[in-house]
């Protein structure tokens, strides 16, 4: 019985997760489609988080920092590669970490690129993405050795020496480069949605298990119920045997005059 309540209850815990995932899903959907505002105001980064800001589309203005980029390394549609990270200045002296877009390893020497560096005040339009610390999957950031597998903010921030960053990054979107690198506008916006096959999972567990627990106690009862009757008949034919070997005075005699 308390494998039933368990199973339940995990079944009841991902319908909820699901009506939470549905709910997340139409807000970034709704996020990706509005207009662009501007980027929260350094007095409100410490109330910046992901549920309630990533994947807004934002705009910024100022001076990229080319001679800082920071290159990520990427796994696209298009192969492997690497993120372009580039600080942008602001007129208010804050700096915000954009990720200008992908680039193949045959381009990661931005000599090799050139023309896609802008020059003087540019304007960067995408979606606000949260840090991402430490590294990527069983791969820690080595940021002395110049290997990223994360685009962790704080730790790029203090390599590169910078100050009043944001805590986090702007995926620019596909507005293309002089040159075609970096490419911009890959933002993969996807989320695994499986709590109903989850659910269904759980509470098909607990069905089967609550009918194995009611088979096993109607069982019982029905052993329980039937052994005395069964040890009865057994008594009686136990009993037949005897007084058919041994009949006694009376029936010999009866059986004698037949």
């Amino acid at each position: 019985m308390l494998g039933v309540a368990l199973l339940t209850a995990l079944g009841v815990w991902q319908i909820e997760r699901r009506t939470w995932k549905l709910a997340l899903i139409e807000r970034v959907e709704q996020r990706i489609h509005a207009a662009p505002a501007g980027l929260p105001a350094p007095s409100s980064w410490p109330a910046v988080t992901a549920a309630g800001d990533e994947y807004r589309r934002v705009t910024v203005t100022g001076t990229f920092l080319n001679a800082d980029e920071t290159l990520v390394r990427a796994v696209t549609d298009d192969g492997p590669g690497f993120w372009v990270l580039t600080p942008l200045r602001t007129a208010d002296g804050t700096t915000v970490l954009v990720n200008r877009g992908f680039v193949p390893a045959d381009r990661r020497d931005p000599a090799t690129r050139r023309e896609g560096d802008p020059r003087g005040m540019a304007t960067v339009t995408g979606l606000l993405r949260m840090s991402e610390p430490k590294g990527g999957f069983l791969r820690s950031n080595d940021p002395a050795a110049g290997r990223w597998y994360s685009r962790d903010v704080a730790a790029i921030a203090a390599t590169h020496g910078l100050s009043q960053v944001a805590p986090f990054f702007v995926d620019a979107d596909a507005t293309a480069n002089p040159g075609g690198y970096p490419v911009g506008g890959l933002t993969v916006v996807r989320f695994h949605n499986s709590h109903l096959i989850y659910a269904l999972t759980w509470f098909t567990l607990a069905f089967m298990l609550a009918a194995a627990l009611l088979r096993a106690v109607r069982g019982r009862g029905r052993t329980a119920g039937s052994d005395p009757r069964r040890a009865a008949v057994r008594r009686l034919i136990g009993t037949a045997r005897n007084l058919s070997r041994n009949p006694g005075p009376d029936a010999r005699a009866h059986i004698g005059s037949a």
